[in-house]
């Protein structure tokens, strides 16, 4: 997970020099909560013109869009109760990208506790699934299955300081045959691998990243 407003463009050169050539590393996604940056197409087409993996965009907001990338997570945020990021901001962008012919993948985002409040929660003022709730949380898992949503993301939150739990992880692939995204709490391989192992397809690391670009050593 790249971050327009926590990695400069001058610092894209270093990212892709040390994760281009891992096989382990599939893709980059890019999304911020508030895009200070003010145009994301600059920092994409940057991205896009020094790397050969795919770019995806994992949208804030509908500003957050962009024709250049190779295609967006269309999130809906499943967990949360706020209509603006269950259908709002969708209902806004689903224009944007039927315009511009942009891959759309339908995703929902289920964002669970993870001890401290994240911006996702701050930001689009939604409660996460707490940790003890296994039914409450499966149930989720299987609506985002019933609503025929193609990919799931179990979202801890940038910096957490706890990961998605495991015993989560296996329950969602018990339950439904999606491929699952993990991120959040992610702090080097060890933690990826061990999501991996619980049964997610794809780990996200970002912060971890931006606090030390050397760590993606480690993946290759």
């Amino acid at each position: 997970m790249l971050d327009p407003d926590r990695i400069e463009v001058s610092d894209l050169n270093e990212v892709i020099s040390r994760a281009d050539d891992s096989s382990f590393i599939k893709a980059y996604l890019v999304g911020t909560s508030f895009l200070y940056r003010g145009d994301i197409d600059e920092f994409i087409m940057e991205l896009k013109s020094r790397s050969k993996k795919p770019v995806l965009i994992f949208p804030g907001d509908r500003y957050q869009l962009s024709d250049k990338a190779d295609a967006v997570l269309f999130l809906s945020l499943l967990s949360g109760r706020n209509p603006e990021y269950l259908i709002g901001e969708q209902v806004k962008a689903a224009p944007f990208v039927w315009r511009y012919g942009l891959e759309a993948i339908p995703t929902a985002y289920l964002l669970i506790d993870s001890g401290h409040m994240t911006s996702v929660e701050f930001v689009s003022n939604t409660k996460p699934i707490p940790r003890d709730k296994e039914d409450l949380f499966s149930a989720h898992v299987l609506a985002s299955y019933y609503l025929g949503f193609k990919l799931i993301y179990l979202e801890a939150g940038s910096g957490a300081p706890r990961s998605v739990p495991l015993d989560f992880i296996k329950k969602a692939r018990e339950l439904v045959d999606l491929p699952l995204l993990v991120g959040g709490g992610l702090r080097g391989r060890e933690d990826v691998e061990e999501v991996l192992s619980a049964g997610a397809d794809f780990a996200v690391i970002g912060d971890a990243v931006e606090k030390s670009f050397p760590l993606l050593e480690s993946f290759s």
